[in-house]
């Protein structure tokens, strides 16, 4: 990325990022008491920008999930792109067999800290395929050429300054080049990139900021993010709408991921938020695939 390409000509400013935007009886958050998989459908069909299920995951589920993931020795961190902790595998930047072998590999570990009555991964596909299923869709994990898309992805950030992490979105890393064979890329070449989080721990804070702005590969471009989606400076964000989404221990909530987002840092370093956290949406229209 160049300077000339990034900043307005005229003024050394960045623009500000250019797509599409909502109206208001879509860009909101449909709020839930229990779970209900038919809500998480429209996001899926870009009815709706989000859906959360407020208390999903028991008490007991999400602190024994927890206390697995910071017990288990397969814990590895993540470098200044995304700070912090995890179990499982990133898709991110990785050729696909790459990706693939790495969520093969991690499959042991991940089912360890899992290994709960209520795998709150199982009640949520679950019921999405339920939900799906009449209509004459599949619900699965990605794969290719035998190999199967990590299922879940465990998660802590501690990152510091205006956001733990930065400004993003999860459309443009799905058309990675060295992923060009990887079914993942038919869902954001037609469909929604919907983004699943679940609550485990959260600290005071630890907000997710939601921009109301797809971004059109223009601005991707523009800013060098065409293939990654991250960061878009703060800058660029100037006057687009955006929400607080309040985010609670036992709360579930998916989204619209092809829209710019960030989450905030806890207030308190000493308290963590851990997620658990997965990536999926229809790759026809008979099959919707999840990844992580």
């Amino acid at each position: 990325m160049t300077d000339d390409l990034a900043t307005d000509s005229t003024s050394g400013r960045i623009p500000t990022v250019t797509g599409w935007c909502g109206d208001s009886g879509y860009f909101a958050f449909e709020e839930h008491d229990t779970f209900d998989p038919v809500a998480v459908t429209r996001v899926l069909r870009g009815e709706i920008a989000g859906v959360m299920f407020r208390g999903m995951i028991s008490a007991d589920v999400r602190t024994a999930i927890a206390e697995r993931f910071w017990a288990s020795p397969h814990r590895r961190t993540r470098g200044a792109e995304a700070p912090g902790y995890y179990l499982g595998t990133y898709h991110y930047h990785k050729p696909t067999m790459q990706y693939l072998t790495e969520s093969r590999a991690a499959s042991v570990a991940l089912d360890e800290v899992l290994g709960v009555a209520d795998d709150p991964l199982k009640t949520f596909y679950g019921g999405l395929q339920r939900a799906l299923g009449p209509s004459g869709v599949t619900v699965r994990l990605a794969e290719h050429d035998g190999l199967q898309a990590c299922r879940g992805l465990l998660r802590s950030w501690h990152g510091e300054g205006g956001f733990a992490l930065a400004p993003h979105e999860d459309e443009a890393q799905c058309s990675e080049p060295q992923q060009a064979d990887f079914e993942i890329q038919k869902v954001a070449a037609k469909y929604q990139v919907a983004a699943l989080n679940m609550c485990l721990e959260n600290g005071e804070g630890g907000r997710l900021a939601y921009w109301n702005i797809r971004p059109d590969e223009t601005s991707k471009r523009r800013l060098g993010v065409h293939y990654t989606g991250s960061p878009y400076p703060i800058e660029s964000l100037d006057g687009i709408e955006m929400t607080w989404v309040e985010v609670h221990p036992g709360d579930v909530y998916v989204f619209n991921g092809s829209h710019v987002h960030a989450v905030e840092p806890c207030s308190d370093p000493a308290l963590r938020r851990t997620t658990l956290a997965g990536i999926f949406g229809f790759a026809d229209d008979h099959t919707v695939v999840s990844w992580t």
